[in-house]
């Protein structure tokens, strides 16, 4: 393929820790064939060179927290023919969506000398929030070989073929008790995206929801079975708001509880 028809890929950084973008060149071997296929016009983590758009493929790390954020995505939106968004932050807000369910204001005037020169907004919203997105990939960091996937699905003009069951199916298909139900644990395997292979209940630990709420999940019921098990209603308000605290099925579920106690 020719060099200049090879897709131009740029990827976007807004509020965020840099994980997902890292995820990326974590591939390693994987990403040096990617870029056999693809022109990296734009990726901070990795060159300073900028190729101007527009772009085929837009990745987009991190939240709208800022008015020039929104300003920006709407720009990035413009200048990309397929745009992705990559983490928790950039699908629900990421970990800095605590800050919807209290007073930013309040946060301002602890943290900074002079908040008056802060500008910010009252919530952290996920890209969706404010432009068409093509296809979101969840987790935090998102799975490496998902991005990959997601990456060869688009230069091969198809939809990704990434899961859409839960945790728990992941627990089954390695032979890993299940902890909620064997120990007792926090557990948040039922309601959650599948990508990460399982990870902490792998290793005994209750999962975190890293990878966002399922298709339909049923935090209600989980929710219950979890306090007629002994948790609390403090607990699961701590439990939903964690890195995807700002998405609809987390966020509701986290708020009728905290209103039991």
């Amino acid at each position: 393929m020719a060099n200049s028809s090879k897709p131009k890929v740029a990827v976007w950084k807004f509020a965020s820790c840099d994980g997902c973008q890292l995820s990326l060149l974590d591939c390693e071997d994987e990403l040096l064939a990617i870029t056999q296929e693809i022109k990296i016009a734009n990726f901070p983590e990795a060159s300073r060179a900028v190729i101007k758009g527009p772009y085929d493929l837009s990745l987009v790390e991190g939240s709208i927290t800022t008015p020039h954020d929104m300003t920006r995505i709407q720009e990035i939106r413009r200048l990309s023919k397929v745009l992705i968004t990559i983490g928790a932050c950039a699908t629900s807000g990421g970990i800095q969506a605590l800050r919807n369910f209290k007073d930013i204001n309040e946060f301002i005037s602890i943290v900074y000398a002079s908040p008056e020169f802060i500008s910010t907004l009252d919530k952290s919203t996920p890209i969706s929030t404010h432009v068409k997105v093509d296809f979101e990939l969840r987790g935090c960091p998102i799975n490496k070989m998902q991005l990959v996937e997601v990456i060869s699905a688009f230069l091969s003009n198809r939809k990704p073929n990434t899961p859409e069951h839960s945790t728990c199916v992941e627990c089954k298909r390695k032979g890993t008790v299940c902890v909620m139900v064997g120990k007792g644990t926090m557990c948040l395997g039922p309601v959650t995206h599948a990508g990460c292979d399982a990870l902490c209940p792998t290793y005994n630990r209750g999962c975190y929801g890293c990878f966002g709420p399922k298709e339909n999940p049923n935090t209600d019921s989980l929710a219950k079975w979890l306090i007629s098990n002994g948790k609390t209603s403090d607990e699961m308000v701590r439990a939903f708001r964690s890195f995807n605290a700002g998405s609809d099925a987390f966020c509701k579920e986290s708020q009728v509880n905290e209103e039991k106690d």
